[in-house]
Order: structure tokens, then C-alpha cells, then sequence
């Protein structure tokens, strides 16, 4: 038997079948995880006096006092201290979105979780808004106010923010913005709406395509779409109501074309508007008119950890991550195997290609970054379950204190602090997510602090360091005897460093001055009286090497246009860096495929890009 020429491509039907039958089911399970306010009439006895709330309210948002004293009881017995109000009749599709986002049985455990919510209405206590800066008896919010606010106050109550239906409140509207007022709501919680806008227009072309040139697999897989906000939020047990539900059904193609199209409009009319910030460009011109040889130190003739002369370039590559003007090298020790950069950057250096990287410019896109490695820091914390039950933990380079924030969940009982050169420290500090933050240089502090804790962490620190043997030292003096030292690093012996050349993400210069080698570390260590106690190198693998070579190639090919160290933006540039960032798009997903199996291979075989390294300090 003999199949149709195009029987083969029924297969995009069945895979976007399974796909939006996969995200029905999730959705509708979420759906029932809602909690629902209970019903309290102002009146009634029990009901705690509200004192040391506050509820924050959209423009045009107004709860009723039973509303407020349903919060407050609900908050309070749960042990809450940030409560996002979902308006019962909440529009079809915003409540879609947020169900894609966030998962309610997880959503208040999940310590590194963004803040979602609705945009109406947010209970919070005085005391998290007074940490986290917030007046709030200031200018009533918009809806993405309200949604950035929200973000912003799940940073203070990492294991304390949930959500709730509230019944008694009411969207007041359709409440399901279009153009710039959608576009706007999604750049408030950390989405891009141009990219969002272009999937979603994609999407409807796909299932359109499908639904006539394929047949009933294609015309199901369209139907299902088209059913999807009442198969989920249509059942009569629904905690959520939407008014439009019955327009936002029959219509639901029709509105996410004209959504989508207003919402990209509205993102390329943002970003055109979207320059650079004029002091912070002038600023750059003024340092880039000296050059940028003056960021680099004379290039040394000898290794700086054995002191062999035996060196080979590694390799030479420009600033991948931000496009920032320079070419840096790193060198191979021939006896040893350290990889350090060549000549190295000066602390003026340092200053000029860290900047607006972790804070400034870069800061969120960092902060999200970090935020999604929850794997990780557990990985990190439990290694030390067989060996340690530690009170006192400092986390060296702990930058806004994401790893301190995770660990929590693994050692409740320990107190974290942090130290780090940056600003964000403070941040950390007043989040709560370290006890006390030390800001500048940790050798600097080390006399201060010695022998205090039980363990100190280093997690993908030392290879940013001028000094990394100084900062074993500082080490060693502040752990007590018989406490932990916790390492993390890049594996400059990693197979993908020599597969992909400059493109190998971990190299990420100019930041990274040394790459040790475990054996290196290992010697090191035992010199200053430690003793390894476990090695982990599968466990240490970040799953980014072929996501990371792309995301580099493509900035290489077309930088940031609006980056403000770079010339000024053209329509050519911007049209090269739209066509370089479409064109990588299936390049992106081949790769992360490709990750997903070298990652499963690095974990059964113990090896990949980088290894952990958990040392004792031995009783003298």
C-alpha cells in the first residue's frame, strides 16, 4: 500500500496534538490547584484585625472590606506574607497565561520562582514592603506596575507568596489589554513580547497550515485549539469564572491573530523608542576614547601557578558577551595545564567589562539567569549532607545571594552569609536571602572573620579572581578546624572546550582569568592542609555547551545594535541582528536537543564542563 506524498508531515499534527492536549490537561490540573478565598462577612468573629497589612490595588480596582478580611485570614493561616488576589471572573485568556506560568502547588515552595500574578489586587504585610522599599501610600499602580511590584515582592518573600482566587473581586472590564498596555505587562514580568508576539503568530500560521492541508489529525489539532479556555476553564467546578469565556472561545483564533499583531506592533514601536540611556553612552565614550589597551596588564612570560614558561596560546577572542570592544587570550601551561588570561585585565579593566553584566543594564536578564539553576544549588547543598551539619555557611561570590536563597531548603537550621564585590550583596542582604552581606575583596576580610564558619562556598568564583591561591588562603583562615571548603569551576580539560574552539561558553572572557585544572586544585588544597573529601564532575555539568556556542556565534555575527559602547544603531543593524536572531532560532532548538543528551551522557560518565570539589580542613 502506497502512502500520500504528504503522509509523512501528518506527524506536525500529531506532535502539536499532543502538545496542546499536554498543555490542556497541565493547565485544567493547576486550575483545580487554585485556592479560593472563604467567604467571611465583615462581622463575623475570629477574624483577625488586619493590622500590619497593606493591599495594593490597580487604578480602577476597588475590594470590598470582606475581600481585605478574607485576605488577611487566609494570609495569616498560611503563614503568607505577599498574596496576589485573582479576580474570579479573571479574562480567559490572561487566566490561560498565568496558568502556563505558574504551577499553584509549587508556586509558594519554589524560593528562586518569579512572582506572577494577575495585575489587580496584592495583600502584603508592612514589614516586606518597608524591606523591599515600597511606599505604599504612593501613586496607585497600573496593572504592569502591579505585575513588576509583584515580582519584585517575591524577592522578599521567597517561601511566603501565594495566590488565591478572591470571589468578592471582579476584573471590572475585560481585562485582557491588547497592543501597548499587553506588550507592557509582559516586559513587567520578565517576558519578551516582541519574541512572545512572533511564537504566537507562528503558532496560528502552523495550525492553520496543518488544519487544511492535513486532514483530521490537522482539523483536531485546530479544534483544540480553538476549544482550549472552555475545556479548561469551563467546568462547572472552575474556580475561575471568566466573563468572556463564551467570546473568548468562538472567537479565540481571531483575537490572538489581532493580539498578536497589536502586541509585535507595539514591541517594535518600543524598541525603537528604547535608547540608550545618554549618560550611561557618554560615559562609554569617554572611556573607550583612551583605547583599550590600557585594560590589560603586560603579558607575563610564566605560569602563575607552578611557574613553568612553557606556554601556548589557548585560545584568542573578543568580548562574546556583551560586544564590548578588545581581544583577550587565554594561555595553556605546558607542565601544569592552567589556563589563565594573558596578559590579564587591569582592576580599571575589570571595572569596564564587568559593568552593567550583573547589575546596570544586564542586571535583570543576570538576576533571571541565576534564578533558573534551582538544580544546581541543590546539587551544590546536598553534597554536603554525608559529611556536615553545618550552623555557619559563607558563600564567597554569592552576588545576589540566589544559592543562599535555594540552599534554605536543604539546611533550614544554617545561617548563610554572603560576601561579593558588588552591590548586590546589600540587595541579598535586605531580601533576607543572607543573613549579613560583606561587600569588597575576601582576603581583604579574611583576618576579620577567621575561624568562624563551618563552611565557606566558592562557586564559580575563583575563576574570576586576579589571585585564585590568595583566596584558597583566605579560605583556609576563615574555617574553623575541621570545617568544609566547597568548590565549583569550569573543567578547562572538558571535551567541548577543544570541540568548540572560541565558541565554548565556560572560556566566557573577558571574566574568567583562570581555569585550574582538578589535579592543580587538588595539589593546592593539600598544600594549605585540606583534604578532598568528594569530586563531583557529572553533577557539576551546566547544560549549555551547544546552547552557548549558538547564543555566542550569533552575537558574534550580529551584536546587541543598542548596546551603548557600540556605535549608534542603524536600520541595518537592526535588520542584520533580526535576520542573524531569526535565522538561529531552529539553531537554538537543534542545540538544546543536543544538550539534553550530552547532559544525560556527562551525568552517567562522570564527566563534564565543569567539577565540584569538597575539602576538609584538617585539625592542627
Amino acid at each position: 500500500m502506497t502512502h500520500p506524498p504528504l503522509s509523512g508531515v501528518r506527524w506536525t499534527s500529531a506532535v502539536l496534538l499532543a502538545a496542546l492536549g499536554a498543555g490542556t490537561v497541565r493547565a485544567a490540573l493547576r486550575l483545580r490547584d487554585l485556592p479560593v478565598l472563604p467567604v467571611v462577612p465583615p462581622t463575623s468573629a475570629g477574624v483577625p484585625r488586619p493590622a500590619g497589612w497593606r493591599l495594593l490595588t490597580a487604578r480602577g480596582v476597588e475590594p470590598d472590606p470582606a475581600t481585605f478580611l478574607a485576605a488577611c485570614a487566609y494570609a495569616e493561616g498560611e503563614g503568607l506574607r505577599v498574596l496576589d488576589l485573582l479576580p474570579a471572573d479573571l479574562a480567559a485568556e490572561r487566566a490561560l497565561g498565568l496558568l502556563r506560568l505558574v504551577d499553584p502547588a509549587r508556586y509558594r515552595w519554589d524560593r528562586l520562582g518569579e512572582g506572577r500574578g494577575a495585575g489587580f489586587a496584592v495583600l502584603v504585610t508592612e514589614e516586606v514592603l518597608e524591606r523591599a522599599g515600597v511606599d505604599p501610600a504612593g501613586p496607585r499602580p497600573d496593572p504592569a506596575e502591579l505585575l513588576a511590584l509583584t515580582r519584585r515582592l517575591k524577592e522578599y518573600a521567597s517561601d511566603a507568596t501565594g495566590l488565591a482566587v478572591a470571589p468578592g473581586l471582579s476584573c471590572g472590564g475585560p481585562g485582557d489589554p491588547g497592543g501597548p498596555a499587553r506588550a507592557a505587562e509582559l516586559r513587567a514580568q520578565g517576558l519578551p513580547p516582541g519574541a512572545l508576539a512572533a511564537a504566537q503568530l507562528g503558532g496560528l500560521a502552523l495550525l492553520a497550515g496543518v488544519a487544511v492541508r492535513q486532514g483530521r489529525w490537522g482539523a483536531a489539532a485546530a479544534g483544540l485549539y480553538w476549544l482550549q479556555p472552555y475545556l479548561v476553564l469551563g467546568g462547572s467546578g472552575s474556580p475561575l469564572r471568566p466573563a468572556d469565556l463564551a467570546r473568548a472561545t468562538a472567537a479565540r483564533p481571531v483575537r490572538s491573530l489581532r493580539a498578536g499583531l497589536r502586541t509585535a506592533g507595539a514591541a517594535r514601536a518600543a524598541g525603537r523608542d528604547d535608547t540608550a540611556d545618554g549618560a550611561r553612552a557618554a560615559a562609554y565614550r569617554e572611556d573607550l576614547a583612551a583605547g583599550t589597551d590600557r585594560f590589560l596588564e603586560a603579558r607575563r612570560p610564566d605560569c602563575p601557578w607552578c611557574g613553568s614558561v612553557r606556554l601556548s596560546v589557548r585560545v584568542r577572542v573578543p568580548d562574546l558577551l556583551q560586544g564590548k570592544p578588545g581581544l583577550f587570550t587565554l594561555e595553556r601551561c605546558g607542565d601544569c595545564g592552567h589556563v589563565f588570561q594573558n596578559p590579564r585585565l587591569t582592576p580599571e579593566g575589570l571595572e569596564f567589562y564587568y559593568r552593567d553584566f550583573y547589575d546596570g543594564r544586564g542586571g535583570e536578564g543576570a538576576g533571571t539567569v541565576f534564578g533558573r539553576l534551582g538544580a544546581a544549588y541543590r546539587g551544590r547543598a546536598e553534597m554536603l549532607l554525608p559529611h556536615a551539619e553545618p550552623v555557619s555557611w559563607l558563600d564567597v561570590g554569592t552576588g545576589h545571594g540566589h544559592f543562599c536563597n535555594a540552599a534554605r531548603a536543604v539546611w533550614p537550621r544554617t545561617r548563610f552569609d554572603g560576601l561579593d564585590m558588588g552591590e548586590g550583596v546589600r540587595e541579598a542582604e535586605r531580601r533576607g536571602w543572607v543573613e549579613t552581606g560583606y561587600q569588597g575583596q575576601f582576603p581583604e576580610f579574611a583576618p576579620k572573620l577567621a575561624g568562624q564558619y563551618e563552611v565557606v562556598s566558592m562557586y564559580h568564583y575563583l575563576e574570576h579572581t586576579r589571585d585564585p591561591l590568595a583566596e584558597l588562603d583566605a579560605a583556609a583562615a576563615v574555617l574553623a578546624p575541621g570545617g568544609f571548603l566547597a568548590i565549583e569551576l569550569p573543567d578547562p580539560e572538558s571535551r567541548m572546550a577543544r570541540l568548540l574552539g572560541p565558541a565554548w561558553l565556560p572560556w566566557f572572557q573577558p571574566q574568567h582569568q583562570h581555569l585550574a585544572p582538578a589535579a592543580n586544585l587538588r595539589e593546592a588544597l593539600a598544600d594549605r592542609g585540606f583534604t578532598v573529601v568528594a569530586e563531583e564532575h557529572g553533577p557539576a555539568h551546566q547544560g549549555n555547551d551547544f546552547f552557548g556556542a549558538v547564543a555566542l556565534t550569533a552575537a558574534r555575527l550580529a551584536p546587541d545594535p543598542d548596546r551603548p559602547w557600540g556605535p549608534p544603531a542603524t536600520r541595518r543593524t537592526r535588520a542584520l541582528a533580526g535576520a542573524v536572531r531569526l535565522a538561529a532560532l531552529p539553531c537554538f532548538a537543534a542545540a538544546a536537543a543536543l544538550d539534553t543528551v550530552r547532559t544525560a551522557a556527562a551525568r552517567r560518565t562522570d564527566g563534564g564542563n565543569a567539577y565540584r570539589l569538597l575539602a576538609r580542613k584538617d585539625a592542627r
